[in-house]
């Protein structure tokens, strides 16, 4: 007859040996317990780790023991969910035979696997910013290259704000030339203009100068009235 007991007490002692630093009893009847597992590879932001609870039934190891998450950092509720699963597995596979060391070093190399997906996805991200900046340098300098598609959708967009400009352009005019005064309405609402051109006149007529010696050799020039095609001598004779 298998001695459950004994088998549990020396498996405890062993587990608490490996795991010195992560494993807590957490109550003696039933036997429970809890054991941290960290990843081993990975930065200090890339690690990973959980904390299992082990709970042993009466009949353990012919029957597996009672398990579950009690807390996780880094890592996904999907991930957490195929963790679970590995542990039924492999619960399954090793009945009859103490387990638990199995059971944590399978979840070791699945936190692992999982810390090395997370290096790949970082590792992608990175490659994919550094594709994108480049992308983007090269439209910088380079343009965007035209095609039918994107001439068209320019000429539609040039022709619509040219229409607009124009249509404000004439809206402007339009609206300017309703303002526009004629000389009359001038003339009607400024009453200095009456008397402007008059004024004028007069202050350029007191002003003006004549320089007499520009007509000193007019008697020197031969003048023949016949040269005036205004002359007509029966005008004269009628005089």
């Amino acid at each position: 007859m298998t001695d459950y007991a004994e088998e549990q007490r020396n498996e405890l002692e062993a587990l608490e040996s490996i795991y010195a630093d992560s494993f807590t009893v957490l109550t003696t009847s039933p036997a429970s317990f809890s054991i941290t597992v960290k990843s081993e590879a990975g930065d200090d932001e890339e690690n990973v780790q959980v904390s299992l609870k082990f709970v042993y039934v009466a009949s353990y190891p012919d029957e597996a023991p009672l398990f579950e998450i009690v807390s996780q950092e880094n890592l996904e509720d999907s991930d957490a969910s195929s963790i679970l699963t590995l542990l039924e597995e492999q619960a399954q596979e090793n009945l009859g035979m103490v387990m638990i060391f199995t059971l944590v070093s399978a979840v070791q190399e699945k936190l692992n696997e999982i810390v090395d997906q997370i290096k790949t996805r970082i590792e992608e991200e990175k490659v994919q910013k550094e594709k994108e900046a480049e992308e983007a340098e090269k439209t910088r300098f380079h343009g965007t290259p035209v095609t039918i598609e994107n001439f068209l959708s320019w000429k539609a967009k040039f022709e619509a704000d040219l229409a607009e400009i124009r249509r404000k352009r004439q809206k402007e005019e339009e609206q300017s030339g309703k303002n526009k005064l004629t000389g009359k309405q001038l003339f009607e609402t400024d009453h200095n203009l009456d008397t402007s051109d008059i004024d004028f006149l007069e202050e350029a007529g007191n002003s003006v100068e004549v320089d007499e010696s520009l007509f000193q050799d007019l008697d020197d020039l031969e003048l023949d009235d016949e040269d005036d095609p205004d002359y007509n001598p029966i005008d004269l004779e009628s005089d």
